[in-house]
Parts: structure tokens; C-alpha cells; sequence
């Protein structure tokens, strides 16, 4: 019988059909000459704005949702670049890390590939300046070195990570349908949002008979439950469900003092996404994780190192709209023993926008060992989606 890969799943659900070109590894690994490490030079970029729609199965319960949170969308935009060097070598990546990213604008995105034109890749290792234009940077300088990117921030990366399944707040029957296919499609860690317009418990009793006890599951309250005692009513209505192992962000970020009174008697993990200073909260063993955004040239690594070292872990979701941001994300990930899991949400949209598959194998996917991020966009698809 035919195993199919979450491409294969999540287009049928859609009645889409398309074929894909595919070439041979040999085409798709681009080494370099040994001059490239040091010689070469950006001579010019590409920025391609798209807009991707919500996926068929869930466009229109995704966006009364969002509705309902105050936001008017059914799709995700994103700012796509390609640079290219004078040894014919191309660096690809996506701008636009989410969607409230200053640096993912067309007009800034402009700005910062002037500056790199005529200047060699190497030269911008770490720039937190660059936004996303940073992911085709390391592609760059990984296919010159003839190294994945994971390469590039560690001798020894993990040959496989765990990567998270995602879904909004949506009605039961919809997180359940959800659930499943996200373990259909190899997801063992499924993080869910919650807000006051669902019942938590309702939610958790549709996925939770949807899915074999092996699938974890977190909820994330983005601070809508405002009160520590919101807070301890749904984390005891969620430890009743053994699968359901954290809650995150139920309180402001800022607050030390709401999470020492969380610390005394929470019956699930806390996770909240790193504040300022996130020191108080490591020294006194508030929270079990930290979510994390961008950037993600220095102080992705930072903030990496910090986590190896306290022993509290990172939770990433610095890029989660496009395929090429996920695997950029994944290769972060191997790379640094301090981050835990990574996040993204290409799964809700109708297309990732790339050639290869991200395919998931017991709740684990293996970051591309190919020179650079060892993915391509599927330019079909980026045409199809372009915008402006």
C-alpha cells in the first residue's frame, strides 16, 4: 500500500492535482569551486511578494475565527529573495518572518538586498539586521562551503528534529479532523490555541479521541485568560487529558510575579514567549520553556546557547509561513541542543511553496543534508501566488 507524505494528503483534501518537476540530487547540491568561500560576490536579487491562501479544507472556519479576534484574513503574505552571486550560486529565503516583521516589507526588504549587492556573504554571518534575507545568506555561504546550514552553526548537528503540528481555535469537530491529519502526516507534538470563544475541554475531548495517546499537546492563550486564577481553571480542566502536557502564555510575559503565583501549584508545564529579561524567570524556575520569535542571526544563537546552558528550553517559531523559512527553522534547530521543538504553519495554507516535501517520520523530520538549505523554491507555485 502507498504511503503518502503530507503533501500527497493535504492536496488531495484539497481536489488540487499538479505535477512537480524533480531533479536528480546531483542538480540540486551546487558545490562550489574552493575559490567560493572567499571570492564570491552578490551581484543581484530577486524579491517576490506572494499571497497564499488558507487551505480549502479549513479557509472558511479559519477566517471566522480570526474574525472573531479581530482580524480580517484568509491568507498569509510573505516576501521571498533570491540573491545570486557571480560564481552562479543562488541563495534563497523568506523576508517576512510574520506578520507584524518591520524588516519584511517589499520596501525594506529593497533596502537591505542594496546593501549586499557587490559585497560577499560572508561578510553579513550573524546580522540580525537582515531579517529573513539572512536564510539566503547562510544558502549562500553553505553551498559555496559544501555544507547544510545546520553545518554552520555546529560540527555535530541532530540528524533529526522534532517539528510541531499547529492549529487555531477552531470548533471541536475541526480540531479533531485536524488532529488526526496531523498525525496521519507523522506529528507527535500538536500545539493549539485557546480563547474564550471555545471550550477548552470540548476541544480537548475531540482531539484527543481523534488521536492515539502518543500525541502531545500544548495550548497557547496568547494572554487572553488575563488572571491567575483563569489561569489555574483551565490548566485543571487540561490536566485531566494526559496528552495535554503545557499551557502557554496565560498571563502577560512581563509579569514575574503572576508566574511565581502560577509556579506554587501549576498541575502542567508553563511556557511563555521570552521576555526582556528573561533571567528572573530562568533564576527562579517559573517556566519550563521558552517560545521564541526572531531575529535569527545573533540573537537566535544567544538565546540558543542561554537555553543550553539553563537547562530551559527554546520552542521556536521565528519563521513558520513558507517551506523554505520551515526548513531554514529546522536547520537552527539541529543545530543547537537548547532548542526543543520548532513551529510552523505552512500546513494551514495551500501551498509551501517549495519542491521538495517536508515529510515527517514518527513525530520527527530530517533537515536536508544537501550544501546550503538543500530546498528549492517550486517556481510554478511562487508564480501562481505572486502579488503586486
Amino acid at each position: 500500500m502507498r504511503t503518502f507524505t503530507r503533501r500527497d494528503l493535504i492536496k488531495t483534501l484539497a481536489l488540487s492535482t499538479g505535477i512537480v518537476a524533480l531533479d536528480t540530487a546531483a542538480s540540486r547540491a551546487q558545490v562550489a569551486t574552493s575559490s567560493s568561500g572567499i571570492s564570491q560576490r552578490i551581484t543581484r536579487y530577486e524579491i517576490i511578494p506572494v499571497r497564499v491562501p488558507m487551505h480549502e479544507r479549513l479557509r472558511d472556519t479559519f477566517a471566522e475565527v480570526y474574525r472573531k479576534q479581530g482580524i480580517n484574513r484568509d491568507y498569509y503574505d510573505s516576501t521571498l529573495v533570491k540573491l545570486h552571486t557571480d560564481e552562479g550560486l543562488v541563495g534563497v529565503g523568506d523576508a517576512l518572518m510574520n506578520v507584524e516583521d518591520s524588516l519584511g516589507s517589499v520596501p525594506q526588504v529593497e533596502a537591505i538586498c542594496k546593501r549586499l549587492v557587490g559585497r560577499s556573504p560572508w561578510e553579513f554571518l550573524l546580522d540580525d539586521s537582515l531579517g529573513g534575507v539572512l536564510m539566503a545568506v547562510y544558502d549562500l555561504i553553505g553551498q559555496a562551503s559544501a555544507l547544510p546550514v545546520s553545518r554552520l552553526f555546529a560540527p555535530n548537528p541532530r540528524k533529526r528534529i522534532q517539528q510541531t503540528w499547529w492549529s487555531q481555535c477552531f470548533p471541536p469537530e475541526l480540531m479533531a479532523s485536524e488532529a488526526k491529519l496531523g498525525y496521519e502526516l507523522g506529528y507527535r507534538i500538536h500545539k493549539v490555541k485557546a480563547r474564550p470563544f471555545e471550550d477548552p475541554v470540548e476541544q480537548a475531548e475531540a482531539i484527543t479521541s481523534a488521536v492515539p495517546s502518543d500525541m502531545r499537546i500544548w495550548a497557547d492563550a496568547n494572554w487572553t485568560l488575563e488572571t491567575v486564577d483563569n489561569a489555574f481553571q483551565l490548566a485543571e480542566r487540561m490536566s485531566r487529558f494526559p496528552q495535554y502536557f503545557a499551557l502557554e502564555s496565560p498571563c502577560h510575559r512581563a509579569s514575574v510575579e503572576h508566574y511565581r503565583q502560577l509556579n506554587k501549584r501549576f498541575p502542567i508545564m508553563l511556557a511563555e514567549h521570552i521576555p526582556e529579561d528573561p533571567m528572573p524567570f530562568i533564576r527562579e524556575n517559573l517556566l519550563g520553556a521558552l517560545v521564541v520569535g526572531g531575529p535569527i542571526g545573533k540573537s537566535a544563537a544567544q538565546r540558543a546557547l542561554m537555553a543550553e546552558v539553563t537547562g530551559v528550553p527554546l520552542w521556536i517559531e521565528h519563521s513558520i509561513f513558507t517551506g523554505v523559512a520551515q526548513v531554514f527553522q529546522a536547520h537552527q534547530t539541529a543545530a543547537f541542543p537548547g532548542i526543543e521543538y520548532a513551529i510552523s504553519i505552512t500546513h494551514v495554507l495551500q501551498d509551501d511553496l517549495m519542491v521538495e516535501d517536508f515529510e515527517m517520520t514518527d513525530g520527527y523530520y530530517e533537515p536536508p543534508t544537501l550544501p546550503g538549505l538543500g530546498v528549492r523554491f517550486n517556481d510554478d507555485a511562487v508564480d501562481e501566488y505572486r502579488r503586486g
